[in-house]
């Protein structure tokens, strides 16, 4: 082929090859395979992705820790040059209660232009969106400039551990990385941050009926939970970036109490924490112990430590000049998709690039809201949407036409 072919007609060339029928049987395949994380068990799930990649020519590298949550890189193109690196995982949260769905969880069934089931959207939409853009620039045979690895992961909902947290480690450092999470087809140029944190509130036990006698920490805890609503919550909401919705805190787990005729000697609270571009975790850590520490004085005889188990992560966001911005907003123009960048409430399997300096995006089909509910749910014109946006994007950054300075 002609190295000096133009872009477009690179582009046309692969956007030929995507079919809505090829999308829509992968993933409801692929839907029909559970892959509840926990226990995590991906076995079949990454089989299923690896096939048709390795059928294409695609070089499979196989890699895990726990052989239940392996993960596969699949690279295509010429090494020395640019290298592009795409994400998604197969792992899903727990149904919940059965009787709450009104669909079969892994029935992949199709209805008015949507698939249900469990990870239809979260995230097995962005991985057969991927699966079949990586197969169209295969097909398609267009001259590349540089290498594409694309990278299917058990073991996000957990953590990522045995998952994204090994292939960074195995493939650190790509030009660019765009990870498939639901974003509704928008380009998000990063993702916030999290400072989660725990506060244990000790106190002393007594009777029940003698409570005088005792420092009961769940009201302590009480105390902590208002001052924060009334000092702290407030000011979060000033605390913004273009790209995110305000910087915001949340109590979400509570626990405490020996017996119900016992004053309770210990109370533990979790906070979740979510953090915009310029707060720093421990910074914002401190604030709220700070005020713990001074409401836990309205209780006699209690007092509060301050515990960490994750160390937390900066919010990031990348620039919309840069040049992996530009072609995944410049495919949704070529293609009559939103073209305002936005930011990720949730965090990815992104965190594990971005840590490594390497810029990162989060793009794919289906609406965020959606995602770990009953009768979860994607559009079929969702995913072909973002299979040609995903195929565009590749072709601009790795594709040999003139032009690309890449």
């Amino acid at each position: 082929m002609d190295a000096k072919r133009t872009l477009s007609d690179l582009e046309d060339a692969v956007l030929s090859l995507i079919s809505e029928d090829e999308i829509v049987a992968f993933h409801r395949g692929l839907v029909q395979i559970p892959s509840v994380n926990p226990p995590g068990d991906c076995v079949d799930n990454i089989a299923f992705v690896q096939k048709p990649l390795e059928e294409a020519g695609f070089s499979i590298d196989y890699i895990f820790d726990d052989p239940t949550q392996p993960n596969i890189a699949a690279s295509y193109g010429p090494t020395g040059g640019k290298k592009l690196l795409v994400n998604a995982h197969v792992d899903v949260v727990p149904i919940g209660e059965r009787s709450a769905w009104k669909h079969e969880p892994f029935g992949a069934e199709v209805e008015d232009g949507k698939i249900y089931g469990r990870g239809a959207g979260d995230d097995k939409a962005s991985v057969t969106a991927q699966v079949i853009a990586s197969l169209a620039l295969q097909r398609s045979g267009i001259p590349l400039k540089g290498q594409l690895i694309y990278t299917c992961v058990s073991d996000e909902e957990n953590g990522g551990v045995h998952g994204a947290s090994l292939v960074a480690e195995k493939y650190p450092d790509p030009d660019w990385a765009i990870v498939g999470e639901q974003t509704l087809n928008r380009v998000a140029v990063g993702e916030k941050g999290g400072a989660g944190v725990q506060f244990v509130v000790h106190g002393k036990t007594a009777h029940g009926a003698l409570p005088w006698e005792g420092a009961n920490a769940i009201e302590g805890a009480a105390e902590i939970i208002v001052a924060l609503r009334r000092e702290y919550w407030p000011k979060l909401k000033d605390r913004v970036h273009w790209a995110f919705k305000p910087s915001s805190a949340s109590v979400n787990m509570i626990s405490g109490g020996v017996k119900a005729n016992v004053v309770p000697d210990r109370a533990t609270l979790l906070i979740d924490r979510r953090i915009v571009p310029g707060e720093k975790p421990d910074d914002v850590r401190n604030e709220m112990f700070e005020i713990a520490k001074q409401a836990i004085q309205n209780v006699p005889g209690c007092t509060v430590e301050m515990e960490i188990g994750f160390p937390g992560k900066e919010a990031n966001a990348n620039a919309v000049t840069d040049p992996l911005v530009v072609a995944m907003l410049g495919a949704n123009e070529k293609l009559g998709l939103n073209t305002e960048p936005t930011g990720f409430s949730m965090g990815t399997d992104g965190r594990f690039w971005n840590a490594k300096g390497v810029p990162t995006i989060i793009y794919g089909p289906g609406d965020p809201s959606l995602a770990h509910i009953p009768d979860e749910w994607v559009g079929i014109d969702e995913m072909v949407d973002a299979a040609r946006a995903y195929a565009v994007a590749m072709v601009r950054l790795l594709g040999d036409y003139e032009g690309n300075n890449n």
